[in-house]
């Protein structure tokens, strides 16, 4: 009778065991790394995305632009996020990859409030990130010496940065920070400090700059008028495919398109006055 007992419990076991097996099989998921500037739209799209799919999940992780292109090309990830054309990148072979590019971002100079300069030249911000002003006095701000904060090596803000800004020249060695966040915190409490930041991530602890009398504004980079910009990319090793179509095809609805990508400081592709390609050159 015990035998047949545990025989019993056996079986009702290993059935529970399948019916949870198959249960854990139903559940779907899409990883996305890469862009920090990128990373608070793809989080909030995901955070819709998933309320009406029970078990179906969207990971979204930072880690830099590099990092995005190199694990998707790899098949580490489902989408590769980036601020830069995967053409742009050392190692990454574009032919492999497919471009969604889901926005547009501004990228503008941040500095501590306490500096005493709200206006530079294109020509001044690059000798201070090449090391030639170094002090705000130079520049007709305080006696102050200037603190420069980079981004981390593989970053597409750093790319888009030193593309427009320094003509593809590396800046002086400095302080590396990855996170977009932390950028504006470091910036924020350390006097004479600058950096730069996605308008995204652009709060009342910084001041921006005004460069050669141009404001950094969404209206000034649709026109090109502020050429510090990138667009944001989602990148997918060949076409996206179930889930990970999916979650594209929305990220890209005109209703997500027309809404949240504005709210939370990007700018819609659809709204660009311009288009330009990897080389960045405007597009006719």
């Amino acid at each position: 009778m015990k035998k047949k007992l545990m025989i019993l419990l056996t079986i009702a076991f290993t059935m529970v065991l399948s019916g949870c097996s198959k249960w854990i099989d139903q559940g779907e998921s899409v990883t996305a790394v890469g862009s920090s500037a990128l990373q608070p739209l793809v989080e909030t799209v995901a955070e819709e995305f998933q309320q009406d799919r029970p078990g179906q999940f969207v990971n979204v992780q930072g880690g830099g632009s590099g990092t995005g292109l190199s694990q998707v090309q790899s098949g580490a990830v489902d989408i590769g996020n980036s601020d830069m054309f995967a053409e742009e990148k050392s190692g990454i072979d574009a032919s492999q990859l497919v471009d969604h590019r889901v926005a547009v971002i501004g990228i503008t100079p941040v500095v501590n409030k306490d500096i005493g300069v709200d206006e530079l030249t294109t020509e001044e911000l690059k000798q201070i990130f090449l090391g030639e002003i170094t002090n705000w006095q130079e520049v007709g701000g305080k006696n102050q010496e200037i603190v420069i904060l980079n981004r981390a090596t593989g970053s597409g803000t750093r790319d888009t940065f030193e593309k427009w800004v320094l003509d593809d020249q590396t800046a002086i060695s400095a302080q590396e920070q990855d996170s977009s966040g932390m950028v504006r915190q470091i910036v924020s409490d350390t006097p004479g400090a600058i950096s730069y930041l996605a308008f995204s991530y652009v709060t009342n602890d910084v001041d921006t700059l005004t460069i050669d009398n141009v404001k950094p504004t969404d209206e000034n980079v649709k026109t090109n008028d502020w050429p510090i910009w990138s667009y944001e990319h989602m990148y997918t090793k060949g076409e996206p495919k179930a889930l990970t179509k999916e979650f594209m095809d929305y990220i890209l609805s005109e209703d997500v398109q027309e809404n949240l990508v504005g709210e939370l400081g990007y700018i819609p592709v659809s709204q660009m006055e311009v288009e330009r390609d990897a080389n960045g050159d405007i597009v006719e």
